[in-house]
């Protein structure tokens, strides 16, 4: 059984949110708590937001034990980005890009959640 959790239009670039969820994939939930609370990466504390999330999911609505949870899944998607502008020399401007992300964590309490969906 798995159960999942989501951040949407999190103000941060999904390439430096993917650097942290790199860190805490396939870990018990309790060990990537750990690493979450000692990573010093702007990402750090939304991650672990989503993560409680999940396991609180995963406890209240599907009956599962929080000790025997591990992620199963995380990525973060590529939203909307916001456009804005610069001035440049000579009159000119140039185009800066404020990026967004969807962060999603999945848990999973065994070994063989492939057979099942979110």
């Amino acid at each position: 059984m798995k159960a999942h959790a989501k951040a949407k239009f999190i103000r941060q670039s999904p390439y430096k949110v993917r650097r942290v969820l790199d860190l805490v994939r396939g870990l018990p939930v309790d060990d990537a708590r750990d690493v979450l609370e000692y990573t010093n990466r702007r990402a750090a504390p939304t991650i672990l937001k989503v993560l409680d999330s999940a396991v609180s999911n995963a406890e209240h609505n599907f009956a599962m034990d929080a000790d025997e949870l591990f992620i199963a899944e995380a990525f973060a998607d590529e939203g909307p980005t916001l456009k804005r502008w610069r001035p440049r020399a000579r009159g000119r401007a140039t185009r800066i890009r404020k990026r967004t992300s969807h962060i999603t964590i999945v848990v999973a309490d065994d070994d063989d959640y492939d057979n099942e969906e979110v």
